[in-house]
C-alpha cells in the first residue's frame, strides 16, 4: 500500500481467500495477533499454492505479492513461524513477513533476526 491507496479491511468472523482465474490480481496485507495466525496461515498456504501453480502451468490466477504481519509476545509463541520462513524463501518478492515481538527477554535466533523487530 502507499498513501492514498484504497483498501478493504476484514476483523474477524468468517472470512476467507479464493479468488478465481479471470480476477484481477491483488496485493494482500495478512495481520494477525498470536493464535489469530491460524485462519491467515491457511490463506498464506492457499497463496503459495497460487504462485506454485502459476510459475509451473503459466495460468490460473495470478496472485499478487502478500504481506504477513504477524506479532506475539516472543519469539517462541511465534507459531508455523519456520513455514513462513520456508514460504518467504519459496517466493522471495511474492511473499514477505515482518514479525513483531512485544515481550522477548532473550536472544532471537539468527534466522528470524531480519524479520523481527519488537522491543
Amino acid at each position: 500500500c502507499a498513501l492514498g491507496s484504497e483498501v478493504a479491511l476484514r476483523v474477524g468472523g468468517d472470512f476467507f481467500f479464493d479468488p478465481q482465474p479471470g480476477d484481477s490480481p491483488v496485493e494482500l496485507v495478512l495481520i494477525a495477533g498470536g493464535v489469530g495466525i491460524n485462519p491467515l496461515f491457511s490463506i498464506l498456504l492457499h497463496i503459495a499454492d497460487l504462485h506454485g501453480y502459476q510459475e509451473d502451468k503459466g495460468n490460473g490466477y495470478k496472485m499478487g505479492t502478500v504481506k504477513l504481519y504477524y506479532s506475539a509476545k516472543n519469539t517462541s509463541e511465534l507459531l508455523f513461524k519456520e513455514n513462513i520462513l520456508g514460504l518467504m524463501n519459496a517466493f522471495p518478492g511474492k511473499i514477505a513477513c515482518r514479525f513483531h515481538v512485544t515481550q522477548q527477554s532473550s536472544q532471537i535466533c539468527k534466522d528470524l533476526q531480519p524479520h523481527v523487530t519488537g522491543k
